[in-house]
């Protein structure tokens, strides 16, 4: 692959995430602002992994048998752009809901399509997806930094008069924008989300044409979803599949606790970082992955699918262990962010590859719905569901409202070392991929 596709496919995989990374992070604290229900916020988050559940029999189908994968991206793009960028002015449960699960429902695929029409272009996708898909991670990253000074409070900066460089930054992450004030800026995350996707809307058209796959080898012509699904009838495939479900459970755990977490006083339980310093803070696991997505490629030549993806879910494990035993330890829980990097290359990118490598050609972007159905939606659905519950519920005290996070956080630590064991023990996958060898409807024996 030469340099023009590649810089290409790395700048669709730029947006791509920028979109999502923009509005996510703040969203947890952002529907209480707006008076919403627990039970309006858990429809409200649950609508990404509902898409993803719908997606897997809707949206993929299509790319996989209907339509070609870059003008599926421009449309999505154009109409869900639209959907969330009107996010940014909803004030009422229904239209906020709405408007993100239109948005939600043509978003989630795409994340399977742009990973179709990355691998399409690609002569050795092991060593190519990492970089390529590191674009993913910078895009993350730019959507995240710049917000952190959406949320100051600049007429106090101002009044603090500070001078030089370090003075200033003192001040800036010193006087955060708090209550009406911060719930005004907050929208800006759903406007630039919104721009964002309409940029890629646009840009999708200058991505390699992706043309979609007739059914090959005995494949149903209409479902590519259905034969996807019969893969899971081998073992190692379904073992993959569940670990994938539990790995997505703890990752969604990361997400719906890390903010709190870090934001509560450490005399309540928490680490006590200053409210601006919260995204930049959790930043700093992508900031990691750019450099893991580098090594990608030769840790699964000398480690192996299992290994690699064993380090991946461990990483968890390791992070909630120091939440858990060390959450008045700041410096290392700050630290300890850098396991992001490990956590979603050394798994989630990993299953991705291994997709490709191992699923018929003509079912890949239902393939790949198939596992974001647990990265994306059943794990991220069961996580969303219950984490509130868990943290308000199970182990906050009644009478003090402090939060027990020690014993919150050994959930998602036994879940993970749980499911590296599970992969140690059952996850088998033959030496040869049927998929890199002709097409076949089913994985090699």
């Amino acid at each position: 692959m030469n340099s023009t596709p590649r810089l290409k496919l790395f700048l669709m995989m730029v947006l791509e995430f920028f979109i999502w990374g923009a509005w996510l992070p703040l969203i947890f604290g952002y529907l209480p602002s707006l008076k919403f229900s627990a039970a309006e916020q858990s429809w409200i988050l649950n609508a990404f992994p509902i898409a993803s559940i719908v997606g897997m029999f809707f949206s993929n189908q299509w790319a996989d048998r209907k339509f070609a994968a870059e003008k599926f991206l421009a449309v999505s793009h154009l109409i869900g752009g639209l959907a969330i960028l009107y996010c940014g002015f909803a004030k009422e449960f229904w239209p906020f809901f709405l408007a993100m699960f239109v948005h939600c429902l043509l978003y989630v695929p795409t994340i399977s399509i742009t990973n179709s029409i990355a691998f399409a272009s690609m002569k050795d996708p092991a060593k190519e997806f990492g970089i390529i898909r590191m674009g993913g991670t910078i895009g993350w990253i730019l959507a995240a930094w710049p917000f952190t000074f959406i949320f100051v409070d600049w007429d106090a900066v101002r009044a603090a008069n500070p001078e030089g460089l370090g003075k200033w930054l003192e001040a800036v992450f010193s006087h955060p924008l708090t209550g009406d004030a911060a719930k005004a800026a907050t929208k800006w995350t759903y406007i630039v989300a919104g721009i964002a996707s309409l940029v890629l809307a646009a840009f999708s058209f200058t991505l390699p044409h992706t043309p979609p796959k007739k059914a090959t080898g005995g494949a149903s012509e209409n479902l590519a979803w259905l034969e996807a699904v019969k893969l899971l009838a081998h073992p190692f495939v379904l073992v993959l599949w569940l670990v994938t479900f539990v790995d997505s459970f703890v990752h969604n755990c990361y997400f719906n606790w890390t903010g709190i977490f870090l934001g509560t006083a450490k005399e309540a339980g928490g680490v006590g970082i200053a409210a601006p310093w919260i995204t930049p803070i959790m930043s700093i696991g992508q900031i990691a992955e750019i450099l893991t997505m580098f090594v990608l490629g030769a840790t699964l030549k000398t480690l192996g699918w299992r290994t690699t993806m064993i380090f991946g879910i461990l990483g968890h494990a390791a992070r909630f262990a120091v939440y858990s035993f060390m959450p008045g330890n700041a410096t290392a829980i700050i630290l300890i962010q850098v396991l992001h990097g490990i956590c979603y290359a050394f798994f989630f990118a990993t299953v991705y590859i291994f997709v490709d490598a191992y699923f018929p050609k003509d079912i890949r972007s239902s393939a790949q719905g198939l596992f974001n159905l647990q990265i994306l939606g059943i794990g991220a659905l069961v996580a969303n569901s219950i984490c509130p519950y868990l943290m308000q519920s199970v182990y906050t005290n009644p009478a003090t409202k402090i939060v027990d996070f020690k014993g919150l956080f050994l959930v998602p630590l036994i879940a993970s070392a749980g499911a590296a064991v599970a992969l140690a023990l059952f996850f088998h996958p033959p030496k040869a991929p049927a998929a890199s060898a002709g097409g076949s409807s089913a994985p090699a024996h």
